[in-house]
């Protein structure tokens, strides 16, 4: 038969010879049967959903319906069928797209197609986040223009700029930072970039970005082998995981000697720098980035393994909520989430007054080494992960490890002054990798002076040194020591409950729970909390850059 040019799709007859196309998964698929053929959305068909012609997304949400329904009355022998694919890009489409006409119409055709007997598949969780109630989503207000722009530029909305779209400033800062290393020219090839993302991610047992790079490896021309394991792909690429588990794990422990193994002439495949820097900025993007996946409790996209369903809900089946524990007494636990606050309120006063008051030198080494060696358990709670994750790891008993109390073996500590992003990093980046310096550092300066003023019920609060100290914790969990601060001001500000929040997002993401994310600050707005995710994956992500750094600044020498 023909193909049919209607909305980009082409209809053909069973048993013809087509290329398997990629699911949302980054795998290829078939409904029904291998026999049928794969009926989908077309790059071209989706670009045009993205037009900002709003005459253009209206033709093209025409063609789109038209072709589904001619596909629907193929229904003689050895015609067409819609595949699992196109399915499931309609999922996406009405479970998540920020035009309202775009979400109605896919939500329509889906159900059109039910009616025809075609068996639909239907989302598994309600909202981008299994901590945060779909409901407490939209009453805290993600900033749809942003969710609409994101959409037009990038052609989909996934969970991470949903909930990111809580703190627009910053989203905004995310997405030109993301589509530079993934995206824009530079010296790798983006299918390696892709892979490189997914090998880092594995790390982490983070399946929802391992699935996500791996469908961007493959839209970008990547060979599927390389994905069931690492062993399949090039040596060159292999040769970082020495690097990528450091990174993820220990990054105290990156010395000159392993940028050496990689870029000195000799070297067998040799990186050059450009390609290292560009490849090190990935990894500890995406190992960031995982924490803040887990510590969101992010939910799998609808078109991800473990996102849909193509069964029929169960009629005894009951919804069961996965966000906040069950408490005997809500009425008390409100009682101590507000007195919580007003104690909190008490001692960044406290803290602000006291800022005049001096204390030696040798007293605030000591805090620090109290804090870095402070015992603060995380709680093994996930077993193996999925085998699509696992074959993608290499030593995957390799972890982080708490730093010894002074005294004992332990790694030497960074002093910031001697090393900092600022005087130091920045400028080595943008050198090596025009621009990214820039984009960075634009994302570093916003989260560190990201307020709205405000904490919890209380207005007109100035959050600065509550922010700092969230931010030199987990420097200091890095062994990063800033000699001008007093990191008793961090005992004091950051309850226990929220230091075992954040060093298990930061130390230990895929073990972060409901209940760990639930524990802290009970009577804040779950905004509030991503606030308090993002300066984890950001001050996470620049401990991480920063020893890698000063260890291509020592081979440079």
């Amino acid at each position: 038969m023909a193909s049919n040019p209607v909305a980009g799709f082409t209809c053909q007859s069973n048993g013809e010879n087509t290329s398997g196309r990629v699911s949302g998964s980054g795998r290829s698929s078939r409904h029904q049967s291998e026999s049928e053929s794969d009926v989908g959305l077309t790059v071209k068909s989706l670009a045009r959903l993205c037009s900002r012609d709003e005459d253009e997304r209206a033709a093209a949400l025409e063609e789109l319906s038209q072709g589904v329904l001619l596909c629907l009355g193929l229904d003689r022998p050895g015609s067409a069928r819609l595949s699992k694919q196109t399915l499931l890009h309609l999922l996406r489409l009405s479970r998540s797209c920020p035009l309202q006409e775009v979400r109605a119409r896919a939500t329509e055709l889906l159900r059109t197609v039910q009616e025809q007997g075609v068996e639909v598949p239907r989302v598994l969780a309600s909202g981008p986040s299994s901590f945060i109630h779909a409901k407490q989503m939209l009453k805290e207000g993600p900033d749809q223009d942003i969710l609409i722009e994101s959409f037009l530029s990038l052609g989909r909305v996934d969970h991470i700029t949903m909930v990111m779209a809580l703190h627009p400033a910053y989203l905004s800062c995310f997405l030109r930072t993301q589509h530079a290393l993934l995206e824009l020219d530079g010296p790798l090839p983006r299918h390696w970039r892709h892979y490189i993302a997914v090998m880092a991610a594995a790390r982490h047992h983070c399946q929802y970005l391992v699935q996500q790079h791996s469908a961007g490896f493959l839209e970008a021309g990547g060979e599927e082998s390389w994905l069931s394991g690492l062993e399949h792909a090039p040596t060159k690429l292999r040769s970082l995981q020495t690097l990528n588990k450091l990174l993820a794990h220990r990054p105290w422990l990156i010395t000159q000697q392993h940028i050496q193994e990689l870029v000195c002439p000799g070297a067998e495949p040799r990186w050059s720098l450009a390609e290292l820097i560009h490849a090190v900025v990935l990894m500890a993007h995406a190992h960031s980035l995982c924490s803040f996946v887990w510590g969101c409790g992010l939910n799998p996209e609808p078109d991800h393994i473990g996102g849909h369903t193509f069964q029929p809900p169960s009629p005894s089946h009951l919804p069961r909520s996965p966000h906040s524990p069950a408490h005997e007494d809500g009425r008390q636990e409100l009682v101590d989430g507000a007195m919580e606050v007003e104690v909190l309120m008490k001692r960044m006063v406290e803290l602000q007054q006291q800022q005049e008051e001096e204390c030696t030198q040798e007293e605030m080494v000591t805090r620090f080494e109290r804090e870095r060696s402070e015992s603060i358990p995380t709680v093994v709670v996930r077993g193996a992960p999925p085998d699509l994750v696992l074959r993608l790891v290499e030593d995957p008993e390799f972890r982080y490890e708490d730093f010894a109390p002074r005294g004992e073996q332990a790694p030497p500590t960074m002093r910031a002054q001697d090393y900092s992003w600022e005087d130091h990093g920045f400028s080595l980046v943008n050198r090596l990798l025009p621009d990214m310096g820039q984009l960075l550092d634009e994302k570093f300066q916003v989260v560190n002076s990201l307020t709205y003023h405000r904490m919890a019920m209380h207005e007109g609060v100035d959050t600065h040194t509550l922010r700092k100290a969230l931010w030199n914790y987990i420097h200091c969990l890095y062994g990063i020591r800033y000699d001008d601060y007093d990191y008793g001001s961090v005992n004091v500000l950051l309850e226990r409950a929220l230091k075992m929040f954040v060093k298990t997002m930061a130390c230990h993401p895929e073990q972060t729970t409901a209940r760990i994310y639930h524990a802290f600050w009970r009577h804040f707005r779950h905004s509030e909390k991503v606030h308090a995710n993002l300066i984890v994956m950001e001050a996470r992500l620049q401990a991480a850059l920063l020893y890698t750094l000063r260890a291509i600044t020592h081979y440079m020498r």
